[in-house]
């Protein structure tokens, strides 16, 4: 018997933060929901942190997934929006963990590779190939939705392989994993 499983997957962001649900069955995925919040009309940047983790926790508490699948921050020149990135990743990583959901994080690269064969792909290559793979019939305006839906199917295509990337069980894992974050 094909047991089944729901993954969440996330495009962590502090102006907008993508999200894409897929249920998966033996080898099949179906899509169930992507969307994204919008966070534009906030100034203040606590106010999105807190945003950020109630809707990761409200996702959580509507689709149970077993999986979470995190877009990580890419290395960029400007150090504030990797800080600010960083963040909202943190923050949205620190709601599954609380929920004691199975964190997996991907590099963009990672993921642009797993969807498109491709890990310099456009965004609108990503969405286009998602459009096909999982038979949406409109792609959204803003393609956070589609990037965090990414990450979820990514996540299914590498979830059968030995590696996947770093996974955190809950704050215990995560803290055993990473000691040389841990103040002393």
């Amino acid at each position: 018997m094909n047991k089944e499983r729901i993954i969440l997957g996330i495009d962590p962001g502090t102006t907008i933060m993508g999200f894409g649900v897929i249920k998966v069955v033996g080898k099949k995925m179906e899509f169930i929901q992507m969307n994204e919040l919008d966070l534009k009309k906030y100034s203040d940047p606590y106010i999105k942190l807190k945003l950020i983790f109630e809707r990761t926790i409200e996702l959580i508490d509507t689709h149970n997934p077993d999986e979470i699948a995190i877009e990580a921050p890419f290395f960029g020149k400007n150090v504030q929006s990797m800080l600010k990135l960083g963040r909202a990743q943190g923050v949205a990583m620190a709601a599954g963990l609380s929920r004691e959901v199975a964190i997996t994080e991907y590099l963009p690269k990672k993921i642009k590779m797993a969807i498109t064969g491709n890990g310099n792909a456009s965004k609108e290559q990503v969405a286009k190939m998602l459009q096909s793979l999982l038979g949406l019939k409109t792609l959204p305006k803003n393609l956070d939705a589609t990037d965090g839906l990414a990450a979820a199917v990514c996540h299914f295509y590498n979830s059968n392989r030995v590696s996947v990337g770093k996974s955190y069980s809950g704050w215990g894992a995560f803290v055993k994993q990473n000691e040389d974050r841990v103040k002393k």
